[in-house]
């Protein structure tokens, strides 16, 4: 799991191994065992490569493996990849439990479902939208 985040989240940020090694203060042998996974990394080393490559350590050491196989990346700081979900006969989704806790969603809540032409969509708690859009109506409204 480490490993292979390493050697992706390396490759999409174009270092090669001695530039990552350089930036955390190591050297490039100690790194390129962490992505062979002959050893890992301490704490404190899992923390300088969160914040290079901008996640969080859980997501560092974490893999989100799809159905088929592929790897999921580790999401930046501040986003998260909550799983799939299925689309039933009557066009229903149940969205992933630790997506409800994280978020307070309660049976019955309301949601506003938003969307971008060939981008996909996203569910919003109502009062959330709505408190947004009341704070963009009334800016909207004032004189300068």
């Amino acid at each position: 799991m480490l490993s292979e985040n390493l050697i992706m989240l390396r490759n999409i940020h174009g270092f090669s191994q001695e530039e990552v090694a350089e930036k955390i203060e190591i050297s490039r042998q100690a790194y390129a065992k962490w992505e062979n996974g002959k050893t890992i990394p301490d704490i404190e080393k899992c923390s300088k490569l969160a914040e290079l490559y901008g996640v969080t350590i859980d997501s560092l050491i974490k893999t989100e493996q799809l159905e088929d196989g592929r790897v999921i990346l580790p999401p930046p700081k501040g986003k998260n990849i909550w799983g799939s979900v299925v689309i039933n006969e009557r066009g229903q989704v149940v969205i992933p439990k630790a997506a409800r806790e994280h978020f307070n969603l309660t049976p019955g809540q309301r949601l506003i479902l938003l969307s971008e032409d060939g981008e996909g969509f996203a569910l919003v708690p109502a009062d959330m939208f709505e408190k947004k859009m009341e704070e963009l109506t009334k800016f909207a409204s004032t004189k300068i």
